[in-house]
């Protein structure tokens, strides 16, 4: 939809890319710094219904059929608000808070695949999580020559699991900058900004989400810090943090967090 609310493409999530990045190889990490995300206009759009796999079978059967229908919401960037453009009385007075981020952020995944703009993995892709922002950086494993850069998908506010399957689908300026390190990478997306440490954990359920997540910061911690078992259950049992990104995709996205403060108490 254009900012008019006018249907101009086919559906799925709208990306720049892919960037071909010379130098970049298979075993590599893609560093990509985040500089600026900003909206650049006044409205944004959402799902009206909430995505049936997030409900339970008995709640499904109580709703009525979904029309298809947007929420159309206003977004006010001086004062950094969105509130809804019209509809209930009840929620005339419903505004949340801008927060402009990065629904999809990924490279060219293994062994040739090709997947849809809704698609995540360890590549990264509709990873839907918060942390993907203004003053992020991305941790992307190469899986082939060029990296294939693409980010795409901007939302201007998105609550945990994405639960309508749209967050506040608007359009943005983006600036980011690219550096790789040679060699070396964790085997899926991580990210950090000046407070945080996450990594996305992607799979095809809840459980298996939570455990991949759970993992890749076990080897992260390992890695950076040279942790062993008993210790890593003294951290990840005190400071862990997760974050439920997204539910509605063909995957699910759990990010485990550790605030940087908590990090620095780490002996090298």
């Amino acid at each position: 939809y254009d900012g008019r609310g006018v249907h101009r493409t086919a559906q799925g999530n709208p990306l720049t890319g892919p960037f071909y990045v010379e130098g970049a190889m298979p075993g590599d990490t893609l560093v990509v710094h985040i500089r600026r995300v900003r909206i650049n206009r006044d409205s944004a759009f959402q799902s009206a219904s909430l995505a049936l796999n997030a409900l339970t079978p008995a709640h499904v059967q109580s709703l009525p059929k979904s029309d298809g229908s947007l929420t159309e919401w206003r977004l006010d960037a001086a004062a950094g608000t969105a509130r809804l453009a019209g509809g209930s009385e009840k929620l005339r007075d419903w505004r949340v808070t801008l927060e402009p981020m990065l629904g999809c952020i990924g490279v060219a995944p293994p062994r040739d695949q090709a997947y849809a703009s809704s698609n995540l993995g360890p590549w990264g892709g509709n990873l839907d999580s918060r942390m993907i922002r203004e003053g992020s950086t991305v941790h992307l494993p190469v899986f082939q020559p060029g990296a294939m850069l693409y980010i795409g998908d901007s939302h201007a506010q998105q609550a945990d699991g994405e639960l309508p399957g749209q967050a506040m689908e608007t359009s943005m300026d983006v600036e980011f900058s690219v550096e790789l390190v040679e060699g070396k990478n964790l085997g899926q997306t991580w990210v950090e900004n000046a407070d945080e440490v996450a990594v996305m954990g992607v799979g095809g359920s809840l459980d298996e989400s939570f455990r991949v997540a759970t993992s890749g910061m076990s080897h992260w911690l390992t890695d950076r810090y040279g942790l062993g078992p008993t210790e890593l259950a003294a951290v990840l049992g005190s400071a862990m943090r997760y974050e439920i990104a997204e539910v509605v995709d063909p995957q699910i996205n759990v990010v485990a967090k550790i605030r940087k403060d908590m990090l620095a108490r780490i002996r090298k």
